[in-house]
C-alpha cells in the first residue's frame, strides 16, 4: 500500500471510532417515552428508548394509515373502493391486501375480509340471531368470498360484484404495529413496545433491562371488559403478538361455550373449540391474521397451518367437557413464557 492510501486508511479509523462513540453516547442518554392516544376507534400505547419524543411523527404516520384502512371514514381508499368509485390504491392498502388474500388461501377461506355483510347481518354480540334467516344468509354469501376481489397488473381493485365489500380491521392493526416499529427503526431505536387495539410488536428491551412482559386474559364471564385474570405472562424481546377471542362476550348453546367469530364458508357462528387464540409471528400483521383464521378453523387445521408459516407459534384456550379452561400450544412456545 502506498503512503497516500495509508494516511487515508489512519485517516479514517479515527473518524469512524469517534463516529461510533457519539452514538454510543447518545444511545446512552436515551430515556423510555410514553406515547398514548386513540387512533381507528382503539387506544394505543407505545414505550421507546430515545432522546427525544415522536408523538407527532407517529400520530402523522397513524393518520395517513387511518386515511387508507379505516372502512369507516367516509374518505378513506378502503371506503372509497367499496362505493366503487375511482381510486388508487396505496401502499399501506395493497400491503394489507395482499397479506389478506395470501392468507385466505392459506386457510381455505377462512380468514377473509369480505365477510362484513354476514358480521353486520349477526349484529354485534349476535344480537340480531333470533332475525337471521337461511334466505338471509343464501343471499349475503352471493357476495362474500375471497376469491370475489382481485387485484390486476395495475393495482386496481377487481370485484366480480359491485356489492362486494372489504374490511380488513382483522388484520390493519396488526399492520399499524409493524407500521410504527418500521417509523421507530428509521430513527435508529432498538427498544420498542407497540400495542394498538390489543396487536403488539417487541423489541429488545424494556426500561428494566428484560424483554417485554405480556400479559393473556384468562376468558372470565364478564361482558364489561372491567375485570382482568391473566391466564398466562409471556416474554418478547423480539417478536409480534395477535389475540383474537371475543370470550368475555362468548354465547352458550347446549351448555358450551363458543366466542363470538362468523365462519365465512357457512355464514354461521363458528361452533368450534377455540375460546381464545394469541399467536406470535416475525410480523404483526401476519399474527393478527392468523389469531383470526384459529378461530375459525378449530384447534385441529390451526395446528396443521401453523406448522406451514415459518416464525409463527400459538397458544389456545378452550373449554374442556368439564367446564373448566384447557390450553395446548405449539412445539417451542415455552421459550416465550416469562420466569
Amino acid at each position: 500500500m502506498n503512503t497516500k492510501n495509508n494516511l487515508l486508511l489512519y485517516l479514517l479509523i479515527p473518524v469512524t471510532l469517534l463516529l461510533s462513540c457519539n452514538a454510543d453516547r447518545e444511545k446512552k442518554n436515551y430515556i423510555y417515552y410514553q406515547e398514548q392516544g386513540e387512533i381507528f376507534t382503539t387506544g394505543y400505547h407505545i414505550k421507546y428508548a430515545y432522546n427525544r419524543s415522536l408523538k407527532e411523527v407517529i400520530e402523522s404516520e397513524l393518520h395517513q394509515f387511518d386515511l387508507s384502512l379505516n372502512p369507516f371514514k367516509e374518505s378513506s381508499v378502503i371506503s372509497k373502493i367499496n362505493r366503487n368509485e375511482p381510486v388508487k390504491p396505496d401502499s399501506f392498502f395493497m400491503k394489507v391486501f395482499l397479506k389478506s388474500m395470501e392468507v385466505s388461501q392459506k386457510t381455505d377461506g377462512k380468514f377473509d375480509i369480505t365477510i362484513s355483510p354476514l358480521i353486520n347481518a349477526w349484529g354485534f354480540g349476535f344480537q340480531h340471531m333470533e332475525h337471521v334467516t337461511p334466505a338471509t344468509i343464501d343471499s349475503l354469501k352471493q357476495f362474500v368470498g375471497f376469491n370475489k376481489v382481485t387485484v390486476d397488473s395495475e393495482g386496481n381493485i377487481l370485484k366480480t360484484d359491485p356489492r362486494v365489500t372489504l374490511n380488513t380491521s382483522a388484520i390493519a392493526k396488526g399492520y399499524s404495529c409493524d407500521v410504527i416499529a418500521n417509523l421507530l427503526e428509521s430513527h435508529g431505536i432498538e427498544n420498542y413496545m407497540i400495542e394498538i387495539g390489543g396487536e403488539i410488536t417487541a423489541k429488545g428491551v424494556n426500561d428494566k433491562g428484560e424483554c417485554w412482559r405480556i400479559g393473556v386474559d384468562k376468558p372470565i364471564d364478564d361482558a364489561s371488559g372491567m375485570q382482568h385474570e391473566l391466564q398466562v405472562i409471556l416474554s418478547l424481546c423480539d417478536k409480534s403478538l395477535a389475540t383474537s377471542g371475543n370470550y368475555r362476550n362468548f354465547y352458550i348453546k347446549e351448555g358450551r361455550k363458543y366466542a363470538h367469530t362468523i365462519d365465512p364458508h357457512t355464514g354461521y357462528p363458528s361452533q368450534l373449540d377455540i375460546l381464545g387464540a394469541t399467536v406470535l409471528a416475525d410480523d404483526c400483521m401476519t399474527a393478527d391474521a392468523y389469531a383470526t383464521a384459529f378461530m375459525a378453523m378449530g384447534i385441529e387445521k390451526s395446528k396443521e397451518t401453523a406448522k406451514e408459516i415459518a416464525g409463527l407459534h400459538y397458544y389456545f384456550i378452550y373449554e374442556m367437557p368439564d367446564g373448566t379452561l384447557g390450553s395446548i400450544h405449539s412445539e417451542g412456545f415455552e421459550q416465550f413464557f416469562a420466569n
